[in-house]
Order: structure tokens, then sequence, then C-alpha cells
């Protein structure tokens, strides 16, 4: 399990990020909302300990985030950042690959499990292309199973941080994604993404956490978050919220 207390970023005299506790349960999808500017990248910068806290601490289970050793460390937390890039022409399942290097699983183990990864980004089609002939998006579907094969299959003690993975994706792969990361938690995982896509978070998410200026506005399940008042107070947009008429989760409509 990762979680923090009182968490509090600083950038050179501003406080970027401030009072955050939460923690990212076993087998749950937890959703970071909000604005641009809002403190969402910063929150997952400190969660994965590429930024130093100014107050609070991260923990991975039992032990500090910072006194695990990074191969130890690289097998149970997996990070997905909002920009991924490589200038080399690797193939496609070479940088899924990547993934696989915390580990000693030997060359048949790990040439199966990149297979599973490619078939859960549904890139498995791009096997054998040049990663730098790739769109956008496949380019954002192979790293997704880059993330996916560093910690597959998914499972209690594991934790996977998204940045918008979904950001440069048609419809149908934003869902493919997610659903991806939604099974992953379901087999054990812990989960956290950043999404902007109120109507995709309502749908993956188990619980979500409202960013506002830097500090929690409010946390709960979507059903509690999700609401006309909160949405208004933090993006400024008047919605109207209905229960999906197959689903029942929220279902946000701009007015």
């Amino acid at each position: 399990m990762l979680r923090t207390e009182d968490l509090h970023i600083q950038r050179g005299r501003k406080t970027v990020l401030a009072g955050v506790t939460l923690a990212v349960q076993p087998g749950e999808v937890l959703g970071v909302l909000g604005p641009n500017g809002a403190g969402k990248s910063t929150l997952l910068g400190a969660l994965s300990g590429e930024l130093r806290a100014e107050q609070g601490q991260v923990w991975l289970d039992q032990r500090e985030l910072s006194q695990w050793p990074g191969n130890e460390r690289a097998q149970r937390l997996a990070v997905l950042p909002q920009a991924s890039t490589l200038d080399f022409a690797f193939r496609v399942e070479e940088v899924v690959g990547m993934g696989r290097l915390p580990h000693q699983t030997g060359r048949q183990r790990d040439d199966e499990i990149v297979n599973a990864a490619l078939d859960a980004a549904d890139v498995s089609h791009l096997h054998g292309r040049s990663y730098l002939g790739l769109s956008g998006g496949e380019r954002q579907r192979v790293h997704l199973a880059r993330v996916l094969a560093q910690l597959w299959p998914g499972q209690i003690g594991q934790t996977l941080l998204l940045d918008e993975p979904t950001s440069m994706l048609d419809p149908l792969h934003q869902h493919t994604i997610l659903q991806a990361v939604r099974d992953f938690a379901d087999r054990g995982a812990a989960v956290l993404v950043i999404l902007h896509d109120l109507n995709l978070a309502a749908r993956y998410c188990d619980r979500l956490l409202l960013l506002e200026g830097g500090r929690p506005f409010v946390l709960g399940t979507p059903q509690q978050v999700l609401q006309a008042g909160p949405l208004k107070a933090v993006f400024g947009l008047d919605v109207l919220v209905q229960a999906h008429p197959e689903r029942g989760h929220p279902l946000i409509i701009a007015r």
C-alpha cells in the first residue's frame, strides 16, 4: 500500500501542494481530478519519489519510499509519467521489455509477460514495428504496456501510478486502456490515475480525489465527489449529474 500524510511540496518559495493525506488501497483505482495547475502531476511526482516533500512522508507498505533499494522498489512500484519519450528506433516489444529489467524471471517468462502486456494495451499488432514510426496514441499505449509488464500480472503489494494515460487516445482506446487498468487492480494491485474526463473517472474509479489550488477539496466515492456543487466550485462548470441508465455510476452532462 502506498500512503502519505499531510504532504506538502514547494517549488522555490511557493507551496504547490499542501495537506494531502491518502492511502492507495490494494484492489482499488483511485482517480485524481482537478483543473490545470491544481497539483495533480505534483502529487504523482511526490508519490513516486521524484519530488522531495517539504513536509510529510510517503510510505510504501511499512517503509518510507526513500528507504527502498531501487531494484526492489521497481518490482513494487511502476510509474507512467505524463510524457514518455524515446529517441532510438527500438522495436515495440523491446520498449515493453524494458519493464522487465528489475526482474530476473528469464527470457521465456519475460517474453510471455511482454506479449500479455501488449495484448492488454491493444498493441500486439505493433509487434516488430519501430517505436519511432508510431503515432502519439500508439506510443502512449506502448508505454502503458511497459509499466504493466513491470508489475505483471498485478497483485497485492504492487502500486501503479499513471499520469493522464488516456490524453492522446481515441474514445475506444480510452476505454480499452482504463479497462486494462481496472483489471490490474482487480487482481490486487493498487492504482492511482490522473484523469481529466469526469465520466471516465466515474466509470472506472473506486474513489476520487478532487484537488483545487494544490489542496484536497474532497475525497470519496464517485457518487460523493461528482456532484454539481463541488464540480462548480472547482471547475467553474455548471453540470447536470444523473445516474448512468445501465451501470448506475454518475453521468456528468455540461449544461
